[in-house]
């Protein structure tokens, strides 16, 4: 997603995912650091990381697959996965 002319580039929109509070801060603060990344959301499990991917649309999902809620969502293939673009299956 970063590309552009000259200096101006576009951000990497991330959605963080964790049922810990303290986790999503750490790593908010962590990544504010970074010029070319924008944590535009969290959600504190499964199914709020579902509803804000599909309203939000974020380029990159952090996500703790532990945290709860996550029954009804399996992934197809192993982890890691890498996508080029956010995709919210329908339940």
């Amino acid at each position: 997603m970063n590309g552009g002319s000259g200096g101006n580039r576009a951000r990497t929109r991330v959605l963080i995912a964790d049922d810990q509070e303290m986790v999503r801060t750490g790593f908010r603060l962590i990544l504010g650091t970074q010029p070319d990344l924008e944590v535009i959301g969290e959600a504190a499990d499964g199914a709020e990381c579902v509803e804000l991917a599909r309203r939000l649309r974020p380029d990159v999902c952090l996500v703790d697959i532990r945290s709860p809620n996550w029954t009804a969502w399996r992934s197809p293939v192993p982890w890691p996965v890498r996508v080029s673009r956010t995709r919210c299956a329908s339940s």
